[in-house]
């Protein structure tokens, strides 16, 4: 869609080095219009107008954009509109912001930027976003142990651009893992080493975006992140609400797509386990039409506490789902090692796709990481967080019914977060934002929607000691009203 703008500025303004525009206040900001933009495309409308306002230097280096909440109410849309757009542009890069200092254009598209103080966005004291594993338990000496034995035993040939499935070695340990962890049955020939679950769902939004199928269906509330990527990508993602059994494949059905993303081992950011009749039923809807897809993102199935591990949903439609997984979450995510398994009818093409892309994944790390798996040292690994993160998770759980009695916690059976739903009526997005003010990171519910629904926290655990979960629950508390 077109953005439309005038070329000049209706409100008060203080122009900086060739007329940019470096401080704007007032009620026309770019003159936006968004008439004419469908409700479930004005986040990325929005996006569009501000980006190219960046790229064409109406809005400079420095420049401070205004409030959500002011900016929201100037063009008649919902805050958590402006705030998703505005987040996209933060992780881009173009936008940063500074505890009192508002939210301002930090780059422009395409610059290059150096990672130095001043374009970093700041640390919160207390960092409850999702997502993050305990990365002080990295497993430094086994991995350094791994990588000395690793060294000491390739060979030239193993230095070269390798193989753009991945290192052979990793894909026999990621088979053997896989079979005895998820019940997949799969050779090595089968996987796809990518560089995390992110580069996975660049590969196959291309796919599907070079058969003409542009549109997606993703959980509604689903993974910020991963929409995000799907869209800027070329998709159209169309929500698909989920409840208390998972997915709601009947929705599924009438939405038309023919392609959609799940966490069916844990929801996020509800927490869910996709119920043994919603996989029954989500398997029959995948099979009912020749070319649908299911993208299963397996993306922490190996953290759980109280419940069982239940098989990956490829296990049940090997030929017509993509199962993907990374160490992201069990390792670190600076590894940038995961894994794509799909259907033989796209396996060569996405390994062509994926060369073309990159070559492939570095090989040493790959290796190293096949030492890990082969060793034990891997499993020995996650038998050493769990309990640290259960820890983390109970003492999280414990100052929640302390301090915000009337929040509803959920997803507390495994993973790495919890998802506390707030009364109605309470703005999440403006608790957040006054929990960053205050040095406490964490995600509105809102952030992880496409459209509207109850309001709530989804808050990481696992990276935070006890005793500072407690503080940030205690500051936390104040501030939801």
């Amino acid at each position: 869609m077109t953005t439309r703008f005038a070329p000049i500025w209706s409100g008060r303004q203080i122009q900086g080095r060739g007329g940019r525009v470096d401080q704007v206040t007032g009620a026309d900001f770019l003159q936006l219009d968004p008439a004419g933009v469908p409700p479930g495309g004005l986040a990325a409308w929005l996006t569009g107008a501000l980006r190219d306002a960046v790229a064409d230097g109406r809005l400079a280096v420095g420049a401070r954009v205004p409030a959500s909440r002011t900016l929201a109410t100037q063009l008649g849309v919902s805050r958590g509109v402006v705030v998703e757009a505005y987040q996209r542009l933060t992780d881009e890069g173009l936008l940063s912001a500074r505890s009192g200092g508002g939210t301002r254009v930090s780059a422009v598209p395409g610059a290059v930027r150096r990672l130095g103080a001043a374009t970093r966005l700041p640390t919160p004291e207390l960092d409850l976003s999702p997502g993050v594993p305990d990365l002080s338990a990295f497993p430094r000496a086994a991995w350094a142990k791994a990588s000395r034995e690793v060294l000491a035993e390739v060979g030239s040939a193993d230095l070269g651009y390798g193989d753009p499935r991945g290192v052979p070695v990793l894909r026999e340990a990621l088979a053997v893992w896989l079979g005895r962890t998820r019940g997949l049955t799969v050779s090595p020939d089968e996987i796809l080493v990518v560089n995390g679950v992110a580069q996975g769902l660049v590969l196959l939004a291309r796919w599907l975006e070079e058969r003409g199928r542009t549109t997606v269906g993703f959980e509604e509330p689903g993974s910020y992140g991963g929409r995000v990527h799907l869209q800027r990508w070329g998709m159209t993602t169309v929500p698909v609400p989920v409840d208390g059994d998972g997915l709601d494949v009947a929705a599924l059905g009438a939405s038309g797509v023919d392609a959609v993303v799940v966490t069916p081992a844990h929801q996020f950011p509800t927490g869910v386990v996709l119920s043994p009749q919603r996989r029954r039923e989500l398997v029959e809807w995948v099979r009912a039409a020749p070319d649908r897809l299911l993208i299963e993102d397996d993306y922490d199935a190996e953290h759980r506490y109280d419940r069982p591990p239940v098989a990956a949903v490829k296990v049940l439609a090997p030929d017509r789902v993509v199962h993907l997984g990374s160490v992201s979450k069990t390792l670190a995510p600076a590894m940038r090692i995961g894994w794509l398994i799909a259907p033989s009818g796209m396996h060569e093409e996405l390994v062509e796709a994926r060369y073309w892309l990159d070559l492939a994944s570095p090989a040493l790390p790959q290796i190293t990481l096949a030492r890990m798996l082969t060793s034990g040292a891997f499993e020995r690994h996650l038998r050493l967080v769990r309990p640290r993160h259960k820890a983390r998770r109970d003492a999280l759980l414990e100052a929640l019914a302390e301090h915000l009695p009337a929040a509803r916690v959920r997803g507390v059976a495994a993973g790495l977060h919890v998802l506390a739903t707030l009364p109605d009526g309470i703005d999440d997005t403006a608790v957040a934002e006054a929990a960053l003010e205050a040095g406490i990171a964490v995600h509105p519910l809102s952030r992880h929607r496409q459209g509207t629904g109850p309001p709530g926290l989804v808050i990481g655990y696992a990276a935070t000691t006890p005793d500072r979960l407690r503080e940030a629950v205690r500051r936390l508390a104040p501030l939801i009203s």
